[in-house]
């Protein structure tokens, strides 16, 4: 009996890890280069944002993914908005931008 338990433990622990590395097989993951290369483009979208008479990027968040840019927040201007998405584009490593900022 006691050498029957340790096969269908040794079974059912091999299941598991099957299991285990089927699931992690699904998921993409970043690098830390793509990371780091992400939160980049992120600061400088926000420093050029800053500095723009325009925009100001006051009320302005940017997040970047894969080197997608994300802007959303809230402007004074309605000139603001496509100013903010001219800025974004014109930072190396961005390769597409998405803008969800709203009008105040």
């Amino acid at each position: 009996m006691n050498t029957h338990t340790r096969l269908i433990a040794r079974l059912l622990s091999i299941a598991l890890v099957l299991m285990l590395v089927a699931c992690a097989g699904t998921e993409t993951r970043r690098s830390t280069g793509e990371y780091i290369d992400d939160k980049t483009i992120s600061a400088q979208v926000k420093a050029e944002l800053a500095r723009d008479a325009v925009t100001k990027a006051t009320q302005i968040q940017v997040e970047t993914y894969e080197g997608v840019v994300q802007l959303s927040g809230f402007v004074d201007t309605q000139e603001a908005i496509p100013r903010a998405t001219e800025i974004a584009r014109g930072v190396n490593g961005v390769k597409k931008v998405e803008n969800n900022i709203r009008l105040r």
